[in-house]
């Protein structure tokens, strides 16, 4: 197991800046799931820890010792890809062998370590198949088994899940879940998929245009967003943020903690115009329309009709600045927001 520091990490391609300034330590052993969209900078901060990019300044720790001029085959690390990379010629068996062949690994050892990852991963009854004869799934773990016989002190997976159906990937997520409590090796997990984020990881970086903008578990996250950023970016459907409420201020509620039912202790209340609303198993989803912009909500109630009332308690209630940065929801902001159920 290894713990990796990254120290000011630039990384630019020619005038165009994906990285400006990246501080992270990924503590040995955990689950650190690095999330964001397409461009934010989580593949290639992964591919630099990997040694498949060089940083254009900064350092990168591994335990302790700075590895930016260490060849990748040098770090103690194995990389899991979204397309598996396999050899489609070779059997299973052969496929997770080609490294240790390659290493010089003795025979004996070499059939002992394909028996110890074939077991766990549950490919044992597969070994003398050819890729190709392989569902999407086990071909994950090929490539799963393949890293694991490196016994490396870092796992790096690049949306290793992307290619699966949505039945298999959830699968694979629990499978995955399983394998890092059994090895307690470092785990870093890059994703654009935030439910994959959230299930997933014991720490979640998410990043945008190469800056982490929150670092915390998947429930800190979800309940205590440092930003609008993190507050749209977590959450399905993502949390609502309406401006014109309050003076140079933004209120922001999650959509399934708002009530279209009084609870009898709302701080907020406000009319609104139901303009579509879409069945999910026993919730739906509404999206409302206010004197303060479009919102959603996630509700069991069936609501008949279309002008409805919208209630939120003080709890589920945020309050962020202008330029995004969440801040204390004072009495005078609550104060107003509730003069506008009077007004209503």
């Amino acid at each position: 197991m290894s713990s990796i520091t990254l120290k000011h990490i630039h990384k630019a391609f020619g005038k165009d800046v994906i990285i400006p300034d990246l501080n992270l330590v990924i503590e040995d052993g955990s689950f650190t799931v690095l999330v964001g969209p397409s461009g934010c900078g989580k593949s290639t901060t992964l591919r630099m820890i990997a040694g498949l990019e060089k940083p254009t300044s900064g350092e990168i720790l591994i335990d302790d010792e700075n590895v930016v001029d260490t060849d990748p085959g040098k770090r103690g690390i194995a990389m899991v890809f979204q397309n598996y990379a396999l050899y489609p010629t070779m059997t299973v068996r052969d496929n997770i062998e080609f490294g240790l062949k390659n290493k010089k690994v003795p025979k004996e050892e070499r059939q002992q370590l394909i028996k110890e990852v074939s077991d766990i991963v549950g490919l044992t009854p597969y070994l003398d198949r050819k890729p190709s004869a392989l569902s999407g799934g086990q071909r994950q773990r090929v490539a799963l088994a393949r890293a694991m016989v490196k016994k490396p002190r870092v796992f790096l997976m690049d949306e290793p899940l992307s290619n699966l159906d949505a039945k298999l990937r959830q699968q694979m997520r629990i499978e995955l879940i399983g394998l890092h409590r059994r090895l307690g090796t470092t785990f870093i997990y890059v994703t654009h998929d935030q439910v994959e984020a959230m299930s997933m990881g014991d720490n979640i970086v998410l990043m945008d245009k190469g800056v982490v903008m929150q670092r915390s578990t998947p429930k800190e996250m979800y309940h205590n967003p440092h930003n609008v950023y993190t507050a749209q970016f977590i959450g399905t459907p993502p949390m609502n943020i309406v401006d014109g409420m309050v003076p140079n201020v933004r209120i922001g509620f999650r959509p399934e903690k708002a009530f279209l039912v009084d609870p009898g202790d709302a701080a907020l209340t406000i009319t609104g115009n139901i303009l579509t609303k879409e069945q999910l198993g026993a919730e739906m989803n509404y999206s409302i329309d206010t004197a303060y912009g479009r919102v959603m909500v996630k509700s069991e109630e069936d609501i008949d009709g279309s002008d409805c009332r919208l209630y939120v308690c003080e709890k589920n209630l945020f309050a962020f600045e202008e330029n995004g940065e969440r801040i204390d929801l004072s009495d005078a902001v609550l104060n107003q927001l509730k003069n506008l159920g009077k007004e209503d």
